[in-house]
């Protein structure tokens, strides 16, 4: 009675079950897009591939075309030639000769410079317009940009390097700290954006709060006589190492073009110290108004001239300066550590 069971069962769900199977092979395959590889040859050649997914029949074979070149046909799916034109801003057609399928498209472009772009068509398009490669121009202003962008987003940076002003206290010390920030961010922000050094963010991010904290307590203290006040480039130095960490995460983030890594990172540089120079130059300007207008409030607050330039002299304003940044970094530096 078993045995009789058995193959009825098998003999009414076989059936259903190899239907159910071929439909979902074919259904699986539906899903596939055609894939296209443009690989752009020296001398202006290029080599061109592309394969379909099995649901496309023989007879309905996508012809690719590339506007202003001349290719001839080699194995199904390969074609070889030459442009009379750049690769970059020409337009990709794709015909099927019986029936638009509704696939979608990756269309895969190798540069003759090494770059790599992978473009996402959406179904039933037949027209791409390639894009241009990245040249060493378009590089740097894009990174120099971005720079500049970051520095005056990054309230941290801001309020450190207004701390450091602050203590400089004349256009000298100020040349002579600063530069020491840019050099010692640089070169951390080097070694991690090209992942030959990794830190944790988290502690990174914690840790540049801590430093903001320590000058706000600096600045409260006001003891002329501690390294902080006699040598500045010592700590914008040390602490400018771990802000280059927190420089290279943004860079992460955005990530790094595929060729010309030194020129993205050289104008990326540029850009923050430019972004940097800008505040200096806010920070200095709304110091000495308000030194002039705290000057003829109360006396005792003024502006001379020394050997080394101008210095600022606060007095009222030190304080409040202090106290209002090294709130915002304490609450920075908990919500750090809390994270």
């Amino acid at each position: 009675m078993i045995v009789a069971l058995s193959k009825a069962l098998i003999c009414r769900w076989l059936p259903t079950l190899l239907l159910s199977l071929v439909c979902t092979n074919t259904w699986g395959n539906d899903n596939r897009p055609l894939f296209i590889e443009i690989t752009e040859m020296p001398a202006p050649g290029i080599n061109l591939k592309w394969q379909s997914p099995a649901t496309v029949t023989a007879n309905n074979q996508p012809q690719i075309t590339l506007e202003g070149c001349t290719t001839s046909h080699g194995p199904r799916g390969h074609q070889q030639g030459y442009c009379s034109s750049p690769l970059g801003g020409s337009s990709l057609s794709i015909h099927y000769p019986q029936q638009n399928p509704m696939l979608a498209t990756l269309v895969r472009i190798n540069w003759l410079n090494g770059e790599t772009r992978t473009l996402s068509v959406s179904p039933g398009e037949t027209e791409v317009l390639l894009p241009q490669p990245e040249t060493i121009s378009s590089i740097a202003t894009q990174y120099f940009v971005l720079g500049v962008e970051h520095i005056w987003v990054g309230l941290d940076h801001l309020l450190f390097i207004a701390c450091l002003v602050i203590i400089a206290g004349t256009l000298r010390k100020m040349l002579i700290t600063i530069t020491g920030f840019t050099l010692a961010h640089s070169i951390t922000l080097a070694l991690a954006a090209l992942q030959w050094v990794a830190v944790p963010i988290a502690a990174v991010e914690a840790i540049i709060a801590l430093s903001i904290v320590f000058l706000a307590t600096e600045l409260v203290r006001n003891n002329r006589n501690t390294l902080t006040w006699r040598y500045p480039v010592s700590v914008s130095s040390s602490f400018g190492l771990l802000h280059g960490f927190g420089f290279a995460a943004v860079l992460q983030d955005i990530g790094l073009p595929q060729t010309e890594l030194g020129t993205a990172l050289l104008f990326f540089n540029l850009g923050v110290e430019a972004g940097q120079i800008i505040f200096i130059l806010v920070v200095l300007a709304a110091l000495g108004l308000l030194t002039k207008t705290v000057r003829h409030v109360r006396s005792g607050t003024s502006q001379v001239a020394t050997a080394d330039g101008f210095h600022w002299q606060l007095g009222a304003l030190q304080l409040p300066v202090a106290y209002v940044v090294g709130s915002t970094a304490s609450f920075w530096l908990i919500e750090r550590l809390m994270a």
